[in-house]
């Protein structure tokens, strides 16, 4: 295991996502002030992305470009320093909507770079849309958070940055957990933090569970010296038998986890300067 007591941790939360309904867990932050609220209290746990996604009125994913600018004025109120990272997933548009909101310049946008199975469709991002996502990213000075479902789009992420197609600092995210997609395998994740720094060492990565995996996966990325993701939109549960009453209670446990390697949980400043981002 690889000495990385005293490296900061980046905790980022994934307040709400496209799926979670509050019949899952009542809990879920649907409406943008109930975002905002959460998000507050997921920073005060050690939260220092938010990583977005809106809803419309009937708990369905939106690609809304008003609903993205009142969440980022609310959080940058409320917030003050936090990093905004927006979604462009497919499940909440199509094609060139999935990029709508990039005018309002977020710090960072998640870029999925290739296609893959999930649990009942194909996530399609066909080259021409991941060079558009990419090209509008560049234009409006947001740096990608690449999240990799298949080693192929680990890759794939460091060839495009090589080739001056992803701008900003590479920062990839192991997605591990999403049935029919790349299970969480610690040998499979070794793999992942080798490859990361056998090909592009000076990027940064970080790694999200899914479901149960959560709280798995934060411990491997922790102890592996790389950064993590929590959150609702992820898994809605503290322990099996227990709904998580926050997004706050998901960071503070991977918080918990960043003292057990002691790991200081990344400041504002601090997770910026690792990613390359412009100042708050």
């Amino acid at each position: 295991m690889p000495d990385v007591s005293g490296k900061p941790c980046i905790l980022c939360c994934a307040i709400t996502g496209s799926l979670p309904r509050t019949s899952d867990n009542p809990a879920v932050p649907i409406t943008v002030s109930q975002q905002i609220e959460s998000s507050h209290a997921a920073v005060e746990a050690g939260a220092t992305i938010i990583h977005a996604h809106v809803r419309n009125d009937d708990e369905s994913p939106s690609s809304d470009p008003d609903k993205f600018a009142a969440l980022k004025e609310g959080l940058e109120k409320h917030c003050p320093g936090v990093v905004v990272q927006f979604s462009t997933g497919g499940r909440s548009g199509a094609g060139k909507a999935r990029g709508g909101m990039l005018p309002l310049r977020p710090d960072m946008a998640s870029l999925s770079v290739g296609s893959n199975n999930f649990p009942t469709r194909v996530y399609e991002n066909p080259p021409d849309l991941v060079d558009w996502l990419a090209a509008e990213m560049t234009a409006h000075d947001i740096t990608p958070e690449v999240e990799a479902f298949d080693l192929s789009h680990i890759l794939q992420a460091i060839a495009r940055h090589e080739a001056g197609t992803l701008p900003g600092k590479l920062y990839v995210q192991f997605v591990m957990g999403v049935k029919n997609a790349m299970p969480a395998d610690k040998a499979v994740f070794d793999f992942y933090v080798k490859t990361m720094q056998d090909r592009a060492p000076k990027a940064n990565w970080c790694a999200a569970g899914i479901g149960a995996n959560q709280v798995v996966v934060n411990e491997w990325a922790i102890a592996a010296g790389g950064h993590t993701r929590a959150g609702l939109e992820d898994n809605v549960r503290l322990h099996r038998d227990t709904l998580a009453p926050s997004n706050a209670a998901l960071i503070a446990r991977a918080a918990d986890l960043c003292a057990k390697y002691d790991r200081p949980v990344a400041s504002f400043a601090q997770t910026r300067e690792i990613l390359g981002l412009r100042p708050a």
